[in-house]
């Protein structure tokens, strides 16, 4: 019984990661790149960099992720190990915990191309896939951008003009972030910061390479369990790790292959 109750504990902290983490690209598992904030890229169509994803929330606690990104025209991969997550509260047997079930590493993918977004766990191989909300389904030509300069600073050692940058959608729903573009690095944007709903985020990028991505890092390794949802994914892979003989959890579905 003292397993399963860690096992429980342990999948719903990890359920709970997720969507502490999908404020800033408003689609669940993870912060990604919707087609509103890939316009602050502007010619950089692609890319790698490693990333520190921070969120202060209003009750005044911050939250930081560390993690990896690939990104080209649209099409966006994360890597975070949710047990480096800082800020989040969790006992301290609760990363070892991830790690022992296979839960600490995730993936998400955004494929605008095929109106998908993927949430992936390695250690599990399996994934959940879902169709991406409307808003954020787009290409980046359906916005219209606005620039005004702020002012001149450094970011991690790049000289960075800082600007405030208002993205407008075809439907008029507005998003305003500021941006430091380093001069060095085709004007990249180095930094991203944006409020809403009193929260604060931010995304701090490093290691930046402007090289495209093999177009293998968009996709699904092959031969990994699929599911229709992150909550089926989750009571399923539960009950695997529980030993099985529980049956189907209360409203969950086999997953498709």
């Amino acid at each position: 019984m003292k397993k399963h109750l860690s096992i429980l504990t342990t999948a719903i902290l990890c359920f709970g990661l997720i969507p502490a983490f999908a404020q800033f690209g408003r689609t669940p598992g993870g912060p990604k790149l919707d087609a509103a904030m890939s316009k602050l890229f502007g010619d950089n169509s692609a890319f790698t960099a490693t990333f520190e994803s921070q969120i202060k929330q209003p009750s005044g606690d911050t939250i930081t992720m560390p993690g990896k990104i690939s990104y080209d025209s649209g099409k966006t991969r994360m890597e975070m190990n949710m047990s480096e997550a800082k800020g989040m509260k969790m006992p301290p047997e609760a990363a070892e915990q991830m790690k022992s079930m296979g839960m600490d590493q995730m993936v998400t993918l955004t494929r605008p191309d095929k109106n998908l977004a993927c949430i992936i766990y390695p250690g599990l191989e399996s994934y959940a896939e879902m169709p991406l909300p409307a808003a954020k389904a787009g290409t980046n030509d359906n916005f219209k951008i606005e620039t005004t300069e702020l002012g001149k600073d450094t970011v991690d050692g790049h000289p960075c003009v800082e600007n405030k940058v208002i993205v407008t959608g075809n439907n008029g729903v507005t998003n305003e972030f500021t941006v430091w573009n380093a001069t060095d690095l085709k004007k990249f944007p180095v930094k991203i910061v944006h409020v809403e709903q009193g929260s604060e985020t931010s995304m701090l990028f490093k290691n930046v390479s402007l090289t495209k991505p093999a177009a293998s890092t968009f996709d699904v390794p092959a031969g990994y369990t699929r599911y229709d949802n992150m909550q089926t994914m989750m009571q399923t892979e539960m009950m695997k790790k529980m030993g099985g003989g529980m049956g189907m959890p209360p409203g969950g579905m086999p997953p498709n292959h």
